[in-house]
């Protein structure tokens, strides 16, 4: 999805112009991205949470010449989904599997 099919969805179901929800979404981002520029998490509960996390310094290859060389360490932005996210992507199974680490049913005799 490209924002601008996201910026459709949202005028459709909010039953905005794409205008209002072409604003709402650049707002959204910049919020995020000042709340990150300050080291500070944003949290929506249930859908997930956006942090700042950290790479060390590490040393790589230069892929043409072989040789070594240092990468600084770095802040990215992390996305850690929420439980609701995680339960909409991973639906229960239909089938009668059994959970990971419990016992098998016992047969009836």
């Amino acid at each position: 999805m490209t924002k601008a099919d996201l910026v459709a969805f949202i005028a459709d179901r909010a039953n905005i112009t794409k205008k209002d929800a072409d604003a709402a979404i650049g707002a959204f981002m910049e919020g995020v991205s000042e709340a990150l520029a300050r080291e500070e998490s944003v949290s929506l509960v249930g859908f997930g949470s956006f942090k700042v996390g950290e790479r060390s310094a590490r040393e790589g290859r230069n892929p043409r010449t072989g040789e070594p060389i240092k990468i600084p360490a770095s802040k990215t932005a992390r996305f850690i989904p929420g439980k609701a996210l995680k339960d909409q992507l991973n639906p229960p199974s239909s089938k009668s599997e059994t959970a990971k680490g419990s016992k098998k049913p016992k047969k009836k005799k």
